[in-house]
């Protein structure tokens, strides 16, 4: 199985910030480790490709509508033959 990576937004942290944290915790990880580790840079480039990438304003308004709701809701962040790509997931 490929690199994924799963965000979950609250009310109080948006998809962006998420992302960001996600991407600062997982570097800071990569610099930290003596050996480097492939997983982790391509999880960086994942994440950097969806802060690059990503319509943030309509993200925020698209999750929003069920966060509101006391919905949880997920980002999945994966590569499909080659390409990143996301989905987003509401229970």
């Amino acid at each position: 199985m490929g690199i994924e990576i799963t965000l979950q937004p609250t009310l109080e942290h948006c998809i962006e910030t998420t992302a960001k944290k996600e991407l600062s915790r997982t570097a800071d990880d990569y610099i930290e480790r003596a050996v480097k580790n492939s997983d982790t840079e391509e999880k960086i480039e994942l994440l950097q490709w969806f802060l690059q990438s990503m319509d943030f304003r309509a993200l925020r308004k698209k999750s929003e509508v069920y966060l509101l709701q006391g919905r949880s809701v997920r980002f999945r962040l994966y590569i499909d033959n080659g390409n990143p790509s996301y989905e987003m997931q509401v229970d």
